[in-house]
């Protein structure tokens, strides 16, 4: 089965007990999380969600994906980010938005989350554009801390080109003829989501001037973010997927960090940039120390397949406990912790 996921241009001791409680009044969790045994098994880490452009928190290929991973592993807690409560305006945040107040609003959700605040760690998961936001996410805020991001398809060196929209859908193309007339004003930069990810290698001046996100969290500016780096370090893994046949993304390679000139398609890898010589997000430490990951998804841009996904559940989310690379040792004794407090009382 493949899943196609719309994309347009697409530590404590009351840690069990709490997703016990909210998975009870949770529409959007499997009832196998909420039974799931403590005597049995400690659960997973939660993992969090973040959808791609001109897709919603509620849609099903999404959940499908939810659904799939805690069948993988079972007592998964799955948070599907939104920037609205309202499907249909949390699709129109896709497009509309600044992306540095919706990351915000994500520390904000999480921080005070009854499940995710409590999680001594969670993993992510990242479709699209959704991959660099939670890796602004882990920069800015992370807490609570990430072990394991995976992206898919993401921009994570930004875009140097705009899609195609569907012919009907009018938010869409609005943004899109935004976009393309005036991609550097203070209007757009801090309203159309996808002009702040831009970049043209063969045009920085006005990036680093004028970009509001992605010139920041690439930490590309003459004065670095040191917590950045150091917030990326901690990551046990970072997996960056890039499609095989990806023709939405341009370049496709943004995926992996590489540099591709607009004019001649040269193709430049992380490794021999700058941004890895000089470690200024922690990329270069995270490779030397085999937690950076650069792979392959066949087919199209967010055409997942049930194989290729539970595989990756299985690598990056399942504990180590359980063959996985889910967490480290030391946050799976803090949750036996949890577990044998919670078999006393």
């Amino acid at each position: 089965m493949v899943r196609a996921i719309s994309y347009i241009l697409s530590l404590s001791s009351l840690w069990h007990l709490s997703i016990s409680l909210v998975l009870q009044h949770n529409p959007l969790a499997s009832p196998s999380s909420a039974t799931a045994s403590p005597q049995t098994s400690s659960p997973p880490l939660p993992l969090v969600i973040w959808h791609g452009l001109g897709d919603k928190y509620d849609a099903e290929g999404l959940t499908s994906v939810g659904d799939l991973a805690q069948e993988t592993n079972p007592g998964t807690y799955i948070y599907y980010i939104r920037l609205d409560d309202d499907p249909s305006a949390d699709r129109t945040a896709t497009f509309l938005g600044n992306v540095t107040l919706q990351v915000q609003k994500v520390c904000d959700d999480f921080a005070t989350h009854p499940v995710l605040s409590k999680a001594p760690q969670i993993n992510a998961l990242g479709f699209s554009q959704g991959g660099q936001f939670l890796r602004a996410y882990v920069e800015r805020c992370n807490h609570p801390p990430v072990t394991n991001l995976v992206t898919f398809g993401s921009q994570h060196n930004g875009i140097s080109d705009f899609q195609n929209c569907a012919v009907d859908d009018w938010v869409c193309q609005g943004a899109r003829g935004l976009l393309r007339g005036n991609t550097w004003s203070d209007f757009v930069q801090r309203r159309l989501v996808p002009a702040q990810y831009y970049r043209d290698p063969e045009d920085m001046e006005p990036y680093l001037k004028s970009s509001n996100f992605l010139a920041d969290v690439n930490n590309e500016r003459k004065v670095k973010n040191t917590t950045y780096r150091e917030n990326m370090k901690k990551l046990e893994r970072f997996a960056m997927y890039v499609f095989s046949e990806d023709k939405t993304v341009v370049p496709k390679e943004s995926g992996w960090f590489s540099e591709v000139n607009t004019t001649s398609g040269k193709v430049t890898k992380l490794q021999d940039r700058r941004m890895y010589v000089e470690d200024w997000l922690g990329l270069r430490w995270l490779d030397e120390e085999s937690r950076l990951e650069f792979r392959h998804a066949p087919g199209k841009h967010m055409e997942l397949s049930d194989e290729l996904l539970i595989g990756v559940f299985k690598r990056y989310f399942r504990p180590r406990t359980k063959g996985g690379l889910g967490r480290d040792e030391h946050v799976q004794q803090e949750i036996e912790k949890v577990v044998a407090v919670q078999e006393e009382l």
